[in-house]
């Protein structure tokens, strides 16, 4: 019997301070997050350096709850992964300055991991018939790609967003109609009380780019509906205007997804990242996959946002595929997918 390979994964990229264990890289032996949410929402938004500070008052501690709920030492570790780009350049630099000190100190091999393939492993914590290749949605506060994944460390974007992230858009139209930080689910409850058809938001298209996505256009368009309604003294049924710019957004991601796994022969379809856990996108996804004959998978909503599992479980695939860092690695913030 082959031995298991035990990875310990760190992701600081943005607001969430946590640390993980993983089995073999499908079973999650701990998973501890430490999020900054409520004091952020005092903002509106994340501030940077308050993440960053957050990130040195809480790495240790999730590093040290994440070994213990697994039941584990660092000598039984195999290899620490961590999160080194895309994200914020102070937070991710708390969480790849604690990884390289725990494998020197450790003598333990070092894997860095893209936050956005972390994303996409995510699915492979729940499903463990999923397997490459397939093709994924990533939808996040600060990305909205479609990506084959031909195998575990190999991706090709195919379709990627021109101005906002669906993710970000939610936020910005969240805050336009009072609703505040985090955007996505305030608007994905709020949603539910309105008609996604009672306003016709637009959907766009991006002329040679069938993949591509385009959220500047939808979000202006609420707010141009919104100060329309102030000047004239109409009152705003906020309940209308959430789910009429959330079936928007829906509509195009769907429609790019389902759309290009048709195209591209994939037989399955799998979303990740924060939006991932959008209840009405998740709905409108199953549809549409049932109808054109295509399976799907999407992670647990613990999964979808920011955590360290996700990165132990990428971390794994990498780790027997022979990456290693070494301890010049250093954060980068704007790391391409599929980047090495």
């Amino acid at each position: 019997m082959e031995k298991d390979v035990l990875i310990l994964g760190i992701e600081s990229s943005c607001d969430e301070t946590a640390a993980s264990v993983v089995k073999n890289g499908r079973t999650v032996m701990s998973n501890v997050i430490s999020s900054q949410i409520d004091i952020h929402t005092l903002y509106g938004g994340v501030v940077p350096e308050i993440a960053s500070r957050k990130h040195v008052e809480r790495i240790n501690q999730v590093i040290e709850q994440a070994l213990k709920d697994a039941g584990v030492t660092l000598d039984e570790i195999d290899a620490v992964s961590v999160t080194y780009g895309p994200g914020l350049v102070g937070a991710l630099l708390v969480g790849v300055g604690a990884a390289k000190a725990i494998a020197y100190a450790a003598g333990k091999p070092l894997v860095g991991v893209h936050h956005i393939e972390g994303h996409i492993a995510a699915n492979y914590l729940e499903h463990s018939d999923l397997e490459p290749p397939f093709l994924c949605l990533v939808v996040s506060g600060g990305h909205t790609h479609l990506v084959r994944v031909l195998e575990y460390g190999r991706f090709e974007i195919i379709g990627y967003t021109h101005d906002d992230a669906a993710g970000e858009a939610f936020d910005k139209v969240a805050r336009a109609i009072g609703l505040g930080y985090p955007g996505g689910p305030k608007i994905d409850k709020l949603a539910k009380e309105g008609n996604p058809h009672a306003i016709e938001f637009p959907r766009a298209k991006i002329d040679g780019c069938e993949y591509d996505f385009s959220f500047s256009g939808v979000k202006s368009a609420v707010l141009n509906y919104l100060n329309g309604c102030e000047m004239k003294g109409i009152e705003v049924n906020r309940a209308d205007v959430a789910a009429s710019f959330q079936q928007a957004v829906v509509d195009v991601l769907v429609g790019r997804a389902v759309g290009a796994a048709q195209k591209l022969g994939e037989k399955r379809i799998a979303v990740a990242g924060g939006v991932a856990s959008n209840s009405a996108l998740r709905a409108a996804m199953k549809q549409a996959c049932d109808e054109a004959g295509l399976g799907l998978c999407y992670p647990s909503q613990i999964y979808c946002t920011d955590n360290a599992a996700m990165i132990a479980s990428q971390g794994y695939y990498e780790y027997m595929a022979g990456t290693r860092h070494g301890l010049d690695l250093n954060a980068v913030p704007n790391l391409k997918i599929g980047q090495r």
